[in-house]
């Protein structure tokens, strides 16, 4: 993503929100960027197609799609990754001879067409580094990953911050009898299909990564296979596909599978300087130190709040882990006070990593609640000092149990 005015930058951005940033997508992963950008209350003008209705002299209507420009105040943003469409909805704050103050409108942002958008509670430190990510000029290469097991593969794109299921290969595979030749049959044919599927679906015109990940020997054969049909068909694109292919095991075919895919050692090597790789070694060290009930690992929003307010997610090793969807809260002093817990964090010299629900590791925060942090020293009694100041009942037997350690 680039800003359109050549003189805008983030050294002159105002900080106010008061003057419109006008951004350019011109990728798919730029669609995801400004979803987190676009938050509800904010200010969006871009193209849009209206149906407007005409009342003839004689009482005859007439209807027509009309190309216009419009801005509306966000109420709902809605993001398709798949198809990397973006629709946001809202009322129309700035009239003119097609719509009236107040109409309902949905805007459909699209690649190489331009929006504007204001912030009009500020552009917060959070926001901020969204924007530097957005329009940042290296954003590297998307990752192929082919998680399979026989007779089912899924096809994904895993970037820096999200993970693209592109396609879902599916064959019914015989079961193995004597001889075996219908089953082998089966299985080179799911190969065919899954081979034709990936390189319609992802571009490898220029080299990128592609993982191959499968319980037992299926990766292992397909990769064989790409080799095979490289050489039959003297492709050296494909040919060069296959050697550089990194197999990995997995237990399953399915997606969710990609977790333990991304721990592996040989992919660790080979994506070392990729941020998904640093996310889902955090979330290990978390997990890790929740098992072993260490005190020096909380999650749940009262007690990681304490945690930071008492400076023990700081300099030293403190992290905070929170979801992107606390930035995208409907009630702004809810974003406001998260917004407040980052800076707090950077403050006194920890690291605040935002994840987001779209890729694994900010799923496996889901899990907890959204929100977690390493600290740089034990603490033990974070949930109970809250059931304490919180006096009896259920409400506070809730904060209890959100910052309840997994054993």
């Amino acid at each position: 993503m680039r800003f359109t005015n050549p003189k805008h930058s983030l050294s002159t951005l105002d900080p106010s929100g008061e003057s419109p940033v006008s951004l350019l997508p011109t990728t798919p992963e730029d669609m995801w960027h400004a979803h987190n950008l676009i938050a509800p209350s904010d200010l969006l003008r871009a193209h849009a197609i209206r149906k407007v209705v005409t009342t003839g002299s004689t009482g005859s209507t007439t209807s027509d799609r009309v190309h216009t420009d419009l801005t509306i105040r966000v109420q709902s943003v809605f993001f398709d990754p798949a198809a990397s469409s973006l629709h946001v909805s809202g009322t129309v704050c700035q009239e003119n001879q097609y719509v009236s103050l107040g109409q309902h409108h949905t805007l459909d942002l699209e690649l190489n067409r331009p929006f504007q958008l204001w912030k009009r509670s500020g552009w917060d430190s959070v926001s901020l580094k969204m924007l530097e990510e957005a329009v940042a000029e290296d954003t590297g290469e998307a990752m192929c990953a082919v998680v399979m097991q026989e007779g089912l593969a899924n096809i994904c794109l895993i970037t820096e911050f999200q993970t693209v299921v592109k396609q879902r290969v599916e064959a019914n595979i015989p079961k193995k009898r004597a001889g075996g030749s219908a089953s082998q049959g089966g299985m080179t044919s799911f190969y065919e299909k899954t081979l034709a599927t990936l390189l319609r679906t992802v571009d490898f015109s220029q080299p990128r990564p592609l993982l191959l990940a499968s319980p037992g020997f299926v990766a292992q054969d397909f990769r064989g296979y790409m080799q095979s049909e490289g050489q039959k068909r003297t492709d050296k694109k494909l040919q060069r596909m296959a050697k550089d292919a990194v197999v990995v095991h997995s237990s399953t075919g399915y997606v969710h599978s990609l977790n333990e895919v991304l721990k592996s050692p040989e992919v660790q090597a080979t994506m070392k300087d990729k941020r998904f790789t640093g996310e889902t070694a955090l979330m290990d060290q978390l997990y890790d130190r929740l098992r072993k009930d260490d005190g020096r690992a909380w999650y749940g929003a009262k007690p990681v709040e304490r945690a930071v307010k008492e400076g023990a997610v700081g300099r030293g090793g403190g992290v905070l882990l929170i979801n992107n969807k606390f930035f995208r809260s409907l009630d702004i002093k809810t974003r406001k006070r998260f917004v407040a817990l980052v800076d707090k964090v950077k403050e006194d010299g920890g690291e605040a990593r935002v994840l987001s629900s779209d890729h694994e590791s900010g799923q496996r925060l889901d899990a907890l609640g959204g929100i977690a942090a390493i600290l740089t020293y034990p603490i033990y009694d974070l949930d109970e000092d809250e059931v304490e100041e919180g006096g009896e009942g259920e409400e506070s037997g809730a904060a209890a149990e959100e910052g309840a350690m997994i054993i």
